[in-house]
């Protein structure tokens, strides 16, 4: 027992696989949600000094090309979700060597691949901004924005997989303080570059790399802190084969699934821009405003995946699939009710990004169109999360491409030779959010029996 304690300690973590279930998920996720809150308002910060001290045309150069960084990111974002659920599954059942081989190939990886992409995504920018249908008006900064952004790789993608470690050993609170002191790093580099230097849209580029830095540097300092069994040693870093194979195959479909979503929102996006700078800013400020609502969700469906993986791995598949049912009713009921509130308060949450009236009108009538349906998500993430969890993950990549990227893109082209505008284009993310869930929904209730134990667990 008190080697328990010590190992709980040292590593701030938490072993989900005893407990009451909906005070486990609820804590385990909340610290989930500020982390991944802290995370963007990175973003939202440097929009509101953009949009506010720049203007609208400077805000539109940051949002014109943010789903490319955000498709580039997706790749190791999936990686991140393979390390979580083999590392989640090593740790329920207590294997400490496979979790050791897992941090250390997941230590060579991210210094590898964020590498590779960052001298990719500079020289690829200004033609993937021309494809994207870019406005010349606002080409210039957005290039510059984007080619520092990607020297922000290498610090993003460390942070991303080292707080899935930790998050899949149980510890979601570590990585909360950790964004939150790059939280304060890039209020203060927004602030030096933007208002005292006055370097542009470069400088909340500069803002979010040091902000991303300062995190990653102290995520990755908590893995060599570990216990002995299995914490970082840069001399063990190498690359296991057979636990490199089981990342891939949880994390290839879910990078894939993340990376290919994000290419039909950036179809989305070229459509977006060919309506014009106002409908440019509008959208921008509405995806910011959007997150409010979105991080929880995602909140819950990551603490979803860490919960099945560590009760598969324990055997306690009855416990996995009772944390999933929970998590989806306390989840829709608390996105009801922000929901309900965000879209009275519609037009107060614009403001915070933008002072223009034009741009504020019609990010209100975005909203109105998708917010009354954004519990749906609630289903998708966190279904989606029990099934990653279970090792079902092409599966579910399956399931959200066809949705999330077939219907989506048919509906866009619908939309757009009937309703071409800004508003008709909202219509396109209710549709396929509800086409997603029927599917999730049949595919969990029909396989879950499949799962092992699932008999004894009845």
């Amino acid at each position: 027992m008190g080697e328990n304690r010590k190992r709980s300690v040292v590593q701030g973590g938490q072993d989900l696989t005893e407990g009451p279930i909906g005070k486990k998920v609820f804590l385990f996720a909340l610290p989930l949600f500020g982390s991944s809150l802290v995370q963007q308002l990175y973003n939202t910060v440097d929009l509101m000094f953009v949009g506010n001290i720049l203007g609208k045309e400077a805000s539109a150069a940051v949002g014109a090309g943010g789903l490319l960084i955000t498709c580039v990111l997706g790749l190791f974002t999936g990686l991140s979700v393979g390390v979580g659920v083999v590392a989640a599954g090593h740790y329920g059942s207590k294997n400490y060597n496979a979790l050791k081989r897992t941090i250390h190939t997941a230590a060579g990886v991210s210094a590898a691949g964020s590498v590779v992409l960052i001298i990719l995504g500079w020289l690829l920018t200004p033609l993937l901004l021309r494809l994207l249908n870019t406005p010349d008006t606002i080409m210039e900064m957005a290039i510059t924005y984007m080619r520092i952004y990607f020297l922000s790789l290498f610090s993003i993608v460390s942070y991303n997989m080292s707080a899935g470690i930790l998050r899949a050993l149980g510890n979601s609170r570590s990585p909360l303080l950790y964004q939150l002191l790059g939280g304060f790093a890039n209020v203060f580099g927004n602030t030096l570059f933007i208002y005292v230097l006055q370097m542009g849209v470069a400088g909340a580029a500069m803002a979010t790399m040091l902000s991303q830095s300062v995190a990653a540097l102290l995520t990755v300092a908590h893995l060599f802190r570990l216990p002995d069994e299995y914490r970082l040693r840069i001399a063990d870093i190498r690359i296991s084969g057979s636990e490199l194979k089981r990342i891939l195959t949880i994390g290839i479909p879910a990078a894939v699934q993340a990376m290919v979503i994000t290419f039909s929102n950036i179809i989305v996006q070229s459509q977006i821009n060919s309506l014009g700078v106002d409908s440019i800013a509008a959208f921008t400020v509405y995806f910011k405003v959007e997150n409010f609502i979105y991080l929880p969700i995602m909140s819950m469906g990551q603490a979803n995946t860490t919960f099945f993986s560590q009760n598969l791995g324990a055997g306690k598949t009855d416990r996995a699939i009772q944390g999933t049912r929970t998590t989806l009713i306390g989840g829709s009921a608390l996105i009801i009710a922000m929901q309900i509130i965000m879209l009275i308060f519609s037009r107060g949450f614009l403001r915070l990004f933008t002072a223009d009236p034009v741009v504020i009108d019609l990010g209100s009538q975005i909203m109105h169109r998708t917010f009354p349906f954004y519990f749906l998500y609630v289903f998708i993430e966190v279904l989606s999360a029990a099934l990653r969890g279970a090792g079902w993950s092409f599966s579910s990549m399956c399931i959200i491409l066809v949705n999330m990227c077939g219907v989506r893109l048919l509906t866009l082209l619908v939309v757009m030779r009937t309703i071409h505008t800004a508003q008709g284009v909202a219509i396109v993310y209710p549709v396929t959010w509800a086409c997603a869930v029927l599917c999730l929904m049949v595919y969990y209730q029909l396989n879950k029996k499949k799962l092992p134990g699932y008999q004894a667990a009845q």
